[in-house]
């Protein structure tokens, strides 16, 4: 069942990812890229990683979105016409792609009892956990003391986010309000 919910998704994805590419309008790509921040935080739910999925959906298909909606606002809205077609970007993303493909190759398998992190890691966390942290939650112990720092960052950019995306807004607002000439002071 969690193979077609997986397939699924990465179906969707892709045609979503195609969709974002072959369209125009720019409104309409600041949307559907919005979709997709929502479809790859249903991957990462499916693949038990809720934290990244939760900054996913904040960063990505919050953030994110509202920033180019406000960018949408200082520019326009089409993208102008490509003037001739380059076989350029198709290559590098092609190399890179290959290159990220060929870096997995000696991962261990997805759920492998006989990874490192199954072998050594999660059995300390497990076994030490009550004892070093004091916190009957297991996830809570992880999250909050063993990773502190990686949980102390992902909120540190959600926050960030947010603080340049009000700043963002509140620019682009004062600079389509029109000019008020300043009261004359009659003598």
């Amino acid at each position: 069942m969690i193979e077609i919910v997986d397939i699924s998704l990465l179906t969707l994805m892709a045609v979503v990812a195609v969709a974002i590419s072959r369209l125009r309008n720019l409104f309409g790509v600041v949307m559907l890229a919005g979709f997709y921040s929502l479809l790859s935080c249903g991957v990462f739910v499916v693949l038990d990683a809720v934290d990244v999925a939760f900054t996913e959906a904040a960063v990505g298909a919050g953030a994110s979105t509202v920033i180019l909606l406000g960018t949408l606002l200082l520019t326009s809205s089409e993208e102008k016409a490509q003037r001739s077609w380059s076989p350029l970007p198709l290559l590098v993303v092609l190399a890179v792609g290959g290159l990220l493909v060929y870096s997995t190759l000696d991962m261990p398998r997805y759920g492998d009892p006989a990874a490192p992190a199954h072998t050594h890691v999660a059995p300390r966390y497990i076994q030490e956990s009550p004892t070093e942290i004091g916190v009957p939650n297991m996830v809570t112990s992880v999250l909050a003391s063993y990773r502190g720092y990686d949980t102390l960052g992902e909120t540190t950019v959600i926050f960030t986010a947010g603080i340049g995306l009000l700043l963002l807004i509140g620019s682009a607002f004062r600079a389509t309000e029109p000019h008020k000439p300043a009261p004359r002071v009659q003598e």
